[in-house]
């Protein structure tokens, strides 16, 4: 097995609320999509893309396979690139959304530095101050959590949650996340021109 974990970003998603492909979007004079690379090709080497949008897959340069299944969200396209990952040798990926702008690569060697020590565990989260009180798409998985998330996949559970009961879990916990930044801003994802917008707003008071 390979000693650092698979990159990979999860852009399968339709954009329905931005209008174009949210990925593709300019902040600050870089897609959203090559800030999310940057930051996690400062914590692993071998990055790929799960896309399902033509427009996505031509405009960037990473290797990219659509989702194995349909209908299953952002879940799906953590599964397909866990498979690809088994097929490359690679025992983790960190999954990261491609529509998280301030993605920190602090966050993401915390999450690698995880994955390279000796675990008993299958899936690394980091916490969060949202609903779900993680963050699952900015987060490493271990190929064994493939069986659980198909089996969630196919009760028709596309939760990014749903299949947490059959794998074992390592939370980061809040004051180590809020160490490297404050949640909300870390985990922000572009799902809206007002969103956008936000960021925007968010890069100028970041810089005084």
């Amino acid at each position: 097995m390979r000693s650092l974990p698979l990159g990979a970003i999860i852009a399968g998603g339709a954009s329905s609320r931005f209008g174009a492909p949210k990925a593709l979007a300019e902040l600050d004079g870089e897609r959203i999509i090559d800030r999310v690379a940057r930051s996690l090709s400062s914590a692993t080497t071998d990055i790929i893309m799960v896309a399902n949008d033509a427009a996505i897959v031509a405009a960037v340069p990473f290797e990219s396979r659509p989702d194995v299944v349909t209908g299953a969200g952002p879940l799906a396209g953590v599964l397909t690139a866990l498979l690809w990952a088994r097929e490359r040798s690679h025992e983790w990926i960190v999954a990261v959304a491609c529509d998280m702008p301030f993605v920190d690569p602090a966050l993401l060697a915390l999450l690698v530095k995880h994955t390279t020590a000796d675990v008993a565990f299958d899936l690394v989260a980091p916490a969060s101050d949202g609903p779900r009180g993680i963050e699952p798409l900015c987060a490493a998985y271990r190929t064994t959590c493939i069986d659980a998330i198909r089996d969630a996949i196919d009760r028709g559970d596309p939760r990014m949650i749903g299949f947490h009961r059959q794998v074992r879990v390592e939370t980061i916990p809040l004051i180590e996340v809020q160490a490297i930044g404050e949640p909300a801003r870390l985990f922000m994802n572009v799902n809206t021109p007002d969103d956008l917008d936000r960021a925007t707003r968010m890069i100028a008071l970041m810089r005084g």
